[in-house]
């Protein structure tokens, strides 16, 4: 059974940003839905997402200027990875982009379902512990412990406000970690807010990334600039600039408020970044560290 769509599809138009973005941006946060009839939901999920198709991506990636792009597992597939693999298993060495991956597992996932992940792009699994459908943190020591002979990183999508331990936690994997969405902490909370301030030591030590992604989630007001989400989003690039990443967030789901264009996003991204240097580091050489494009 075809269920119908819940949330509003992102905009079909998107513009291009006010500047140009540098030979080799990567896109490191982005999500394809559907067809339902051939990639199924997961019966627990919290959405039901309109399609969103790798023809629509990569025109929008074409149209802001990114050449590299990381899917990630979202949760209404659990851990039915099919949609996000069959695309960048399919990804021939002339393509114009280069794709990497993102997957959901829980332990029962094979060694051999791991490598064939890791041979057409894979660098990390994800947990996300703010919608369900995802693995929990039960499984995640165990999951690490696996992982790291592939020098994959485990990704968090966690509200750090309410997140006890995090420091603890994520210390104690042998792998490094990567937090979406600047830590998910609304932005009336402040930067001085406990779980922020642990996020900043996390990044401080090296071995947590952040994503300075999805600032309409986060912030009070409904369309940009979302200035309340300045200080989070210079705190955190103050933190660490090498463990900083930057991501469209597309196609936007369970969003809070209004659907942004995603030029509108990108220029945010360029307007509390103005200086080359931090461009290059954040779009290009972050990530390629990071998901090993080279």
């Amino acid at each position: 059974m075809i269920a119908p769509s819940d949330i509003p599809a992102p905009d079909p138009a998107p513009g291009q940003p006010a500047q140009k973005l540098p030979a080799g941006a990567c896109d490191t946060h982005a999500h394809l839905f559907g067809p339902q009839e051939r990639y199924p939901y997961h019966p627990d999920r919290n959405y039901t997402p309109p399609d969103a198709s790798e023809t629509a991506y990569r025109h929008l990636l074409k149209t802001l200027g990114f050449d590299r792009a990381v899917l990630v597992q979202p949760s209404v597939y659990g851990t039915d990875n099919s949609r996000m693999l069959d695309t960048i298993s399919s990804i021939t060495a002339d393509d114009e982009l280069q794709w990497r991956g993102i997957a959901v597992v829980d332990r029962h996932v094979s060694d051999d379902e791991l490598h064939y992940m890791h041979k057409v792009g894979v660098r990390g699994i994800r947990v996300n512990m703010v919608f369900p459908g995802g693995v929990t943190f039960d499984d995640v020591k165990a999951l690490a412990d696996r992982i790291k002979p592939l020098n994959w990183h485990i990704q968090f999508l966690v509200d750090v406000s309410k997140f006890e331990r995090l420091a603890e936690r994520l210390n104690n994997l042998p792998v490094p970690s990567v937090v979406d969405h600047m830590g998910h902490v609304p932005a009336s909370f402040g930067i001085n807010h406990p779980g922020f301030k642990e996020l900043l030591s996390l990044l401080a030590d090296g071995r947590t990334w952040v994503k300075l992604t999805g600032p309409n989630r986060i912030s009070a007001l409904d369309q940009a600039p979302f200035t309340d989400v300045d200080p989070f989003f210079l705190s955190l690039r103050a933190a660490r600039e090498d463990r900083c990443l930057f991501g469209t967030d597309w196609p936007h789901v369970k969003l809070p408020g209004a659907m942004p264009n995603d030029a509108t996003l990108v220029d945010e991204f360029l307007r509390l970044v103005p200086d080359s240097s931090g461009r290059q580091a954040i779009l290009v050489a972050n990530p390629d560290r990071l998901y090993q494009f080279t």
